[in-house]
């Protein structure tokens, strides 16, 4: 759902090199081979060096980089005997609470038209009762969901207001003290991305609207699910001249949740993709044009045997060793509101970066300069494909 956000134009991108790669729109599906075999050495490298190179998105839990690493002793005992007791309860525990909240999405929708703008539909601007039951049940199903996942408890930390106005050296410290003073309603919330389980996660702590993939809308339960929840679909195939592309639906979303308090706020991952949980990326500025304050939200998953972050292991594989855990952990850290300077108003790249430079030293997170298109590479690589003749969309983040 994050990838949506790297660059959030209105048109299908153009060609281009391979050293661009990185800042490609999302609005359309480019699955023409990202890099060519003379781009990178991938061949010659061996997998220390990628991992130096790349090591924002190395796994180091005992399962191995793609998860299919020589298991210690122990964990050829505990993995099929969760798989045999763990699982199967987990499965329909959860599959039980998924069907129960899309049944009661699906009366609360009864004789209700969504609300339609362009290409976007979502019965996030519903009110009355039929809202207030969608969204506390949404909550409720979703920390049950989380729960269902071995995530008993969530440690979440809230940060003092003063840390978060601590302005970085590009803003004027005067008017970081006015903003304090006089603070604005919030207009998104912008997290890092480790796994899909933040969804879940933000979810149920406010049930915002995400970004997702237009095909996401039709799916089966989850489908209905995502409109109440508000999210804005990525279009790709579309290519009509009256559609505002996402960058605009987000910035009017964003704009709207920030002058008015009954609208459904945005949940946005500004770096585009995931990582392993200890880095985090260049930000996209899809989240900050519309120059509304933001409320910055760092997500980590202390673990011992196996990571929660969904990197460079199959979306299967991963949902399996994730149920065969006994016990996850997750540590929420809620930094205030953010209230931009004029100059991060008049410069979304500057806002987005402090935001980001803010999140790294509140968060401990180590600052990495690598982007999507060095993810796939490594993943290429992983999968044996040294030579890298077509590095293809392995996953849709």
């Amino acid at each position: 759902m994050e990838s949506e956000m790297k660059d959030l134009n209105s048109k299908p991108p153009k060609p281009r090199p391979p050293e661009s790669a990185m800042h490609d729109s999302a609005t359309a599906k480019d699955d023409r081979p990202l890099l060519k075999p003379e781009a990178v050495g991938v061949s010659i490298e061996s997998l220390q060096d990628m991992e130096k190179k790349f090591a924002a998105y190395v796994r180091n839990d005992v399962y191995g980089p793609i998860g299919r690493g020589e298991l210690p002793l122990l964990e050829k005992v505990l993995l099929p005997l969760a798989c045999v007791t763990l699982v199967p309860i987990r499965v329909i525990v959860g599959m039980s609470v998924l069907v129960l909240y899309y049944l009661i999405c699906r009366i609360c929708t009864l004789f209700s038209s969504p609300n339609r703008d362009a290409e976007q539909e979502d019965y996030a601007h519903m009110e009355g009762w039929r809202r207030a039951v969608i969204v506390w049940c949404g909550r409720f199903s979703s920390r049950v969901m989380l729960f269902v996942f071995g995530f008993y408890w969530i440690n979440e930390t809230y940060r003092n207001p003063e840390v978060s106005q601590d302005k970085l050296s590009s803003t004027n410290e005067e008017e970081g003290k006015e903003q304090s003073e006089y603070p604005e309603r919030l207009g998104a919330i912008v997290s890092n991305h480790v796994s899909y389980l933040d969804i879940l996660y933000h979810m149920s702590s406010s049930f915002p609207s995400f970004v997702a993939k237009r095909s996401v809308a039709k799916l089966p339960l989850v489908g209905l699910i995502s409109k109440c929840l508000g999210c804005v679909y990525v279009q790709r195939e579309s290519k009509s001249s009256d559609f505002k592309g996402v960058a605009g639906v987000v910035t009017e979303r964003i704009k709207e949740a920030h002058q008015n308090g009954s609208a459904p706020i945005m949940m946005l991952f500004p770096e585009g993709t995931t990582t392993n949980g200890d880095y985090i990326l260049p930000f996209k500025t899809g989240a900050f044009l519309a120059r509304a304050p933001v409320r910055p939200v760092i997500l980590r998953y202390p673990y011992q045997r196996f990571s929660p972050a969904w990197d460079s292991i199959s979306g299967a594989r991963h949902v399996l060793f994730l149920l065969c855990q006994f016990i996850n952990h997750m540590e929420v850290t809620w930094l205030p509101v953010y209230n931009p300077s004029q100059q991060e108003k008049d410069d979304p790249k500057l806002y987005a970066d402090n935001v980001r430079r803010l999140m790294s030293r509140e968060g401990n997170l180590i600052m990495s300069d690598i982007g999507l298109a060095e993810k796939r590479i490594y993943h290429a690589a992983l999968n044996g494909n040294n030579s890298l003749p077509s590095v293809v969309h392995q996953k849709d983040d």
